[in-house]
């Protein structure tokens, strides 16, 4: 067992987050009545947040952008035609366990079940990890890997996986270094939004020294989640060698007007940050009050595109079961 004085500051905070309703309805002053919807929500889809990410949030505030996201609703429990538990066919794309293969030149490590956060819109709230995971210490996901040498680029997915420690994160990309034709690293991470000490000194110079390329793909969809916190994350990851780039969720009652839009793509950019995609939400089974419509969504972007330059505004895409790339819209 770890003593406790050596466990990293970042995996004390990710054991403290709140996982109990009743604690997260008194701790933001919420109104009683929420409380039994979120109970039952949660029992579907479990409540996780940290503390870094709570304090941003209004207290008392039901209608905060940022409580909207990991608040569980009663709407979470009405089933919606059209929306499934693999809305983008995961489990249809997995030639071994833990490795999606859908699109020409790259292939998704599933990494770990494990997020700091649960996102109410996850597409992956339903995900089976349990019967998919790895097996063998990621032997049959590599051997795939340097079997198929169209394959250029490894995404690293999950969950999240910066919820790993560092030990075993370098160890599977490690794995990965003796791989020629890998060139690219892409791991998609909410870590710098949710629990900026989780990007600390010993990640960043283990990335900047790997032999791929390394992408960090932030997961941030509010303006009011971009704190000085986050700016320092940013901040130790912003070197040349490493490309920092953001994709949102455009998401009901949340960011979806062309203020918050606009604001958050200038907020990215100063923190060196990239605006990437703007996806159209998932239809998973659970997220429908979430959902835009492609009509209101292109008007959003037509907008951004006239008050932002080019490189601020994202694309508008939409992932499909069985599409090779993602849709633009």
């Amino acid at each position: 067992m770890t003593p406790l004085c050596q466990i990293p500051s970042w995996q004390k905070q990710l054991a403290d987050a709140i996982s109990c309703p009743e604690r997260l309805v008194k701790q933001l002053m919420l109104p009683d009545s929420l409380l039994n919807a979120a109970i039952e929500s949660a029992r579907l889809f479990p409540l996780k947040v940290t503390h870094s990410y709570l304090a941003r949030i209004e207290k008392g505030n039901i209608h905060d952008p940022l409580l909207r996201q990991i608040l569980p609703l009663i709407d979470e429990q009405e089933p919606q035609a059209g929306y499934s538990t693999d809305p983008v066919g995961d489990l249809s794309a997995m030639p071994v366990p833990g490795l999606l293969h859908k699109y020409q030149g790259r292939a998704l490590l599933m990494t770990t079940a494990s997020c700091a956060i649960h996102c109410r819109y996850c597409f992956r709230r339903h995900y089976p990890y349990s019967e998919y995971k790895p097996s063998n210490n990621w032997q049959q996901a590599i051997e795939y890997i340097q079997k198929d040498p169209s394959i250029h680029e490894i995404i690293l997915s999950g969950g999240d996986p910066l919820s790993l420690s560092n030990s075993k994160l370098f160890r599977l990309l490690d794995l990965l270094k003796p791989i020629e034709h890998i060139r690219y690293l892409r791991i998609h991470t909410r870590y710098p939004i949710i629990l900026p000490d989780r990007i600390d000194t010993e990640l960043c110079h283990y990335l900047q020294q790997h032999r791929c390329k390394i992408v960090i793909v932030a997961h941030t969809n509010h303006p009011n989640e971009l704190d000085d916190s986050v700016q320092s994350a940013f901040n130790l990851l912003n070197n040349k060698d490493i490309t920092l780039l953001n994709q949102s969720v455009l998401l009901a009652k949340i960011n979806d007007d062309i203020e918050t839009l606009k604001q958050l793509s200038e907020r990215l950019f100063h923190f060196n940050v990239l605006p990437y995609y703007l996806h159209q939400l998932d239809k998973v089974q659970g997220a429908h009050h979430f959902a835009v419509t492609d009509k209101r969504a292109k008007a959003l972007i037509k907008a951004l595109q006239a008050q932002l330059p080019g490189y601020l505004v994202p694309r508008l895409v939409r992932e499909n079961r069985d599409a090779p790339a993602k849709q633009p819209l």
